[in-house]
């Protein structure tokens, strides 16, 4: 089995020295083609307007100039020689990816991109309750856990459609004996926040940032079985139509395009 590794916390992120030791635990043939730079955040964003630089650093790892993405649509098409991946796995993120936090995520987009390639894919994230740089994830939780549940995913099959989100709590190993395949969660607080801030020379300038507070989630999501100390298996496709709103919709909506009654009145 040939295997794709990237992520979007870059080449020299820990996480991705955890990916590793995964994936050489299940196959031999491993390629690693990851963003020079932090990508978190990304989403699927696509370099456009920007040549891609790569830096070949040995036969089977590349560091690229662009988002995981790129990193991963380089792979197939240019940097991995010979036969095409037969596995994408992309992580292990320091941090979760959570509910609304998957459109977000350039780790779950890694995995997008390698599953529209026609291959199977999965993303990998190390749950953290703290993100100052002295804490230390449970890097030990995704090694000790990933490599069998990826076989038996790979072993069971999933549409073609599809990628796996999986999730590892904030827990040692020992810690945890359960996995639990969930539903995306939705959080019931916005934690994202705009920080303005001045810089020395007297201009304004904004940090986004994430503030830690826990949310109320039900059960069956994502979110609660990570926080009650279960790995979340969640399958995930890009399909984002709302089909009941749909049904709703064709009822009321459909033939000629609607024409404005009447112009609404000023302060309507």
């Amino acid at each position: 089995m040939r295997i794709l590794l990237t992520n979007d916390d870059g080449i020299h992120a820990p996480g991705l020295q955890s990916l590793e030791r995964i994936a050489a635990a299940l196959s031999d043939d491993v390629w690693i083609v990851a963003p020079e730079y932090e990508q978190s955040g990304a989403s699927r964003a696509l370099t456009l307007a920007d040549p891609l630089r790569v830096r070949k650093i040995d036969p089977r790892r590349f560091a690229v100039e662009g988002t995981p993405t790129d990193c991963v649509a380089l792979a197939f098409q240019e940097l991995v020689e010979g036969a095409k991946p037969d596995l994408v796995l992309s992580g292990v993120n320091r941090g979760q990816n959570l509910a609304e936090d998957v459109t977000l995520s350039g780790t779950v987009a890694g995995a997008i991109e390698g599953m529209a390639l026609g291959v199977p894919s999965i993303a990998l994230s190390q749950a953290m309750t703290y993100f100052h740089d002295e804490v230390v994830a449970h890097w030990e939780t995704a090694e000790h856990f990933a490599p069998g549940i990826i076989q038996r995913l790979l072993e069971i099959g999933w549409p073609a459609d599809v990628v796996m989100n999986v999730n590892f709590p904030p827990l040692p190993p020992e810690r945890i004996d359960a996995v639990e395949v969930t539903r995306q969660g939705f959080r019931d607080s916005h934690l994202r926040r705009m920080e303005k801030r001045t810089d020395l020379r007297g201009r304004d300038y904004y940090w986004t940032g994430f503030t830690v507070k826990p949310s109320n989630p039900p059960e069956g999501t994502d979110l609660k079985a990570v926080y009650e100390g279960r790995i979340s298996v969640t399958p995930l496709h890009i399909d984002l139509t709302h089909n009941a709103t749909v049904a709703a919709l064709k009822g009321v909506l459909g033939g000629a395009p609607p024409k404005l009654a009447q112009k609404p009145e000023p302060g309507l």
